[in-house]
């Protein structure tokens, strides 16, 4: 909206507003606009989710260390999208197409925690959704952001070839060109595309969500992932860098980076609440919006296969559970103390601020190594 204003209507009677036409600016802005929104409006979103009760359920199979935390106000992923999604609305350029997949695909992901929080809290116990429920909704969402990018495709506007890391000339298809050729069937060819775009933004969503489990931890890998996006999405929207990098250039993909510049933004604002001991957690709306966030944005930026390492700590924590439950299903043995993996540490004796800072260390050599793939090709 201020694009609009102050560049596109305002600047050529007033020059100086020239400077709103460069992304970078904008981005900062965007950053510290979603900023000062958690910040300011913090207290208040705490005091009324204490004031409606609308406090945490702690599971009883869990470290007995955290049944203190029982009552702690939840569903602060409200703020998180509200400090997402309106800095977004104010400095990106509305009328590219990406941006409003991107943020609608957060939107559906949030709604999807919020009802899952909201039943959690209403029934005061630790079960929301059903997980086959839940998983359904999923599903539709992540279905729908890929329908609507190979709608893009068809328009001129995107491409859904891959782009392996490592492998510059390397560019597969998730297509099957013979169906197009096929009369009223044209988009059967795109269905392992979208069947590839559910699985890469489900399983993100799910791996924050799982991640989400002591103060601070999933969103200061939120804030390193959000971190290694925004580079990644502007120099795969800028012509020179993606030229010099012999990435895929994408147009349309620059304006995605003031949507990581605040989420960025609004994860170090509220991780001002968050941090141990935390003041409120963000919950499901959170923790899935902002998975599905990232997941989206790989997508759309083509670094699906750089997620693992962009996000590589949700990675680890979401496979120590499919590690956990598959062998305990398999052989009647648990491979973890506990799982998620953060829990097998606590178990083992480390103190939670020590998990928490040693999982960020993780997370950053994580993001560091996908960045250095950029050169590496």
């Amino acid at each position: 909206m201020l694009y609009w204003l102050l560049y596109q209507k305002l600047y050529p009677h007033f020059s100086p507003f020239r400077i709103f036409r460069y992304l970078t600016f904008r981005t900062a802005f965007a950053s510290l606009t979603a900023l000062l929104i958690t910040l300011v409006i913090g207290p208040y979103v705490i005091e009324r989710l204490r004031e409606f009760q609308i406090g945490q359920y702690i599971r009883e199979e869990g470290p007995q260390a955290h049944h203190k935390k029982a009552g702690t106000p939840t569903m602060g992923g409200v703020l998180i999208c509200t400090a997402i999604l309106l800095p977004t609305l104010l400095w990106s350029d509305l009328s590219d197409p990406l941006v409003w997949v991107v943020m609608l695909s957060t939107m559906a992901f949030g709604a999807i925690g919020f009802a899952d929080d909201y039943i959690k809290v209403v029934h005061r116990r630790n079960l929301g959704l059903s997980a086959r429920a839940k998983m359904s909704l999923q599903i539709i969402a992540s279905a729908l952001v890929g329908i609507s990018l190979v709608y893009l495709e068809w328009q001129g506007n995107y491409n859904t070839q891959l782009m392996v890391p490592f492998f510059k000339n390397l560019r597969p298809s998730f297509t099957i060109p013979a169906l197009a050729h096929i009369p009223h069937f044209g988009l059967l060819e795109f269905i392992p595309f979208v069947l590839f775009v559910i699985l890469v933004i489900v399983g993100s969503s799910n791996a924050v969500n799982l991640t989400d489990g002591l103060d601070g931890l999933a969103i200061g890998c939120t804030i390193i992932a959000a971190g290694a996006l925004t580079v990644l999405t502007y120099v795969s929207g800028h012509a020179v860098f993606a030229d010099y990098l012999e990435l895929q250039r994408m147009p349309l993909v620059g304006e995605l980076t003031i949507f990581c510049g605040s989420m960025v933004g609004a994860a170090i604002g509220f991780l001002w609440y968050n941090a141990h001991p935390a003041q409120i957690f963000m919950g499901d709306v959170g923790s899935l919006a902002l998975g599905g966030a990232i997941g989206t944005m790989a997508v759309v930026i083509k670094q699906e296969l750089l997620l693992p390492f962009i996000g590589g700590i949700f990675v680890v924590e979401a496979l120590s559970v499919i590690l956990q439950v598959g062998s305990y299903k398999l052989r009647k043995k648990r491979i973890f103390r506990m799982a998620p993996l953060h829990h097998h540490f606590e178990l083992m004796g480390w103190s939670e601020s020590k998990v928490i800072v040693r999982f960020w260390i993780g997370a950053l050599v994580f993001a560091l190594f996908a960045l250095t793939t950029l050169k590496l090709r």
